[in-house]
């Protein structure tokens, strides 16, 4: 291992090291960190500094509390002075590389970018590409709306995503430094990371700064309603000893979670968000109706917002087995459909999926209500401004937990990444050969969609939906699982 590669900044020179034959440079400030009377304030610049950094470790997550999932239930080591960034590159020179910025998923309330199955060293390796992973504000420190407290806290329902805007400033203002290109850059993420970048497609103070787009399992519905955001602020505060801005100021972090966690339990309890927020949206997910997001992301796509940038979106196949819906009957299967304003849905599915008992149903259901359908409404509002859009289905079947996982949430990232060998990867697998195979597949298509825009089927339009299928046998359909797909027509 070499230490001690120096590349500059436009806020001082950062020192690297050599890890798997690419460079690293992890744990870069992008921002300032946002603690004191900067927390719950737009990023701001960070200091410069004259000698070189040491960028050798990763930055601290933002704080958070792990929600004991498959994917987030180990302690993490979190700090509010999380605003930092990693860049993983095969040289620093001036070959001007294509560029990849990794936005991690976790619900907006976990996640780090430091993850084993984000490591983009093969795609730096094998397709000669430069790739940034961030950090960003999470949960009620990034998210929750203090409108109402005056206006310095304007941003405050949005500030997670505006800290991915200053992340992608610093990759614009610096990534020619690193052997990047910033007029190359493609921005990808999967769940709550696949909602950021359909949302930042969506922004226009992200227009620019990126030419290319991959939402994995997140698209363009997923934002709280400014009403809906500020009921949240309300129950957060119900659970908060302060009311007032010094007083938020002043507070550990740990107690603006706990408050959260509170929070959270509270808005989601019995009859739940459809009631409560009139939206299926959880707490603490980024507001519309704001400076930054006037409109639903949805809403400003259809009237050709990122049509300049070629995206490539899609799902998972069976995405929400990971959630665990304990005992699913009839009963409860049709009031989650009535919930979803989908009951007349679910007769679509009970009729192409014949013998599937409730649970498989209530998969079926869910998986197309927040994964698939927005991913499609997603391609359809794109389709009046452009062309470059293409759709891909994640199917290849997990064989954990004796099979019932299937093609669960988040299963295709060390896929496309070509990580099947990182830590944590074969608890997802299950046993069995390693279905290298399927990773060399997926992981082609997106190397080849970042260095050249087109991963190599043809694309999604309303009148063929060619839709990339990725099993051991990958291939593209037409319109796959076209009649619970058309089951969703004129619903939200």
């Amino acid at each position: 291992m070499v230490q001690g590669i120096v590349a500059q900044t436009t806020t001082g020179p950062v020192s690297g090291r050599t890890k798997e034959d690419i460079l690293l440079f992890a744990g870069i400030p992008y921002a300032a960190p946002p603690t004191g009377n900067l927390r719950f304030k737009a990023p701001q610049p960070h200091p410069p500094w004259q000698q070189p950094r040491q960028a050798y470790k990763f930055g601290p997550a933002a704080p958070q509390v792990p929600s004991g999932g498959m994917t987030d239930s180990a302690p993490v080591r979190w700090d509010e002075d999380c605003l930092t960034l990693n860049v993983q590159t095969p040289a620093c020179d001036d070959a001007a590389r294509p560029v990849l910025v990794w936005i991690h998923g976790g619900g907006y309330r976990t996640g780090q970018s430091s993850i084993p199955w984000y490591n983009g060293a093969r795609f730096a390796q094998h397709g000669d590409i430069v790739v940034v992973s961030i950090n960003y504000r999470l949960g009620a420190l990034g998210f929750a709306d203090l409108s109402h407290l005056g206006a310095e806290y304007q941003t405050s329902a949005v500030n997670g995503t505006l800290d991915q805007i200053a992340a992608l400033t610093w990759v614009r203002d610096n990534i020619a430094a690193f052997g990047g290109d910033p007029g190359r850059v493609t921005i990808a993420g999967e769940s709550a990371g696949g909602f950021s970048v359909a949302t930042l497609l969506a922004c226009g103070a992200a227009e620019g700064l990126f030419s290319q787009a991959i939402p994995q399992s997140g698209a363009a519905h997923h934002t709280l309603p400014a009403a809906a955001a500020a009921t949240v602020t309300e129950a957060l505060f119900e659970h908060l000893s302060v009311d007032d801005a010094m007083g938020l100021e002043a507070l550990p972090a740990q107690s603006i979670l706990d408050a959260q966690t509170a929070a959270i339990g509270q808005l989601e309890k019995g009859a739940g968000l459809a009631n409560t927020l009139n939206t299926t949206v959880a707490p603490f997910y980024p507001a519309h109706g704001t400076e930054l997001l006037p409109v639903p992301p949805i809403d400003a796509i259809r009237s050709g917002a990122g049509s300049g940038v070629r995206v490539l979106t899609g799902s998972n196949a069976h995405e929400t087995t990971l959630w665990g819906y304990g005992k699913v009957d009839d009963a409860k299967l049709q009031r989650v459909a009535e919930t979803l304003g989908a009951a007349a849905a679910l007769d679509v599915y009970r009729q192409t999926m014949p013998g599937a008992g409730a649970e498989e149903l209530l998969i079926a259901l869910t998986t197309d209500h927040m994964f698939r359908i927005p991913a499609v409404r997603l391609a359809e509002a794109r389709a009046a401004h452009t062309a470059d859009t293409w759709m891909y289905l994640f199917a290849w079947e997990s064989r954990a937990m004796q099979g019932r996982l299937k093609a669960t949430h988040a299963l295709e990232i060390p896929f496309a990444f070509n990580n099947l060998d990182r830590a944590g990867v074969d608890a997802f697998t299950g046993p069995g050969p390693t279905p290298q195979h399927v990773a060399d597949n997926m992981h082609s298509a997106w190397t080849q969609f970042i260095r050249s825009g087109d991963p190599g089927w043809p694309r999604y339009r309303p009148d063929n939906r060619v839709t990339m299928v990725f099993n051991d046998q990958s291939g593209p359909q037409t319109d796959p699982d076209a009649a619970t797909r058309q089951a969703w027509e004129g619903l939200r």
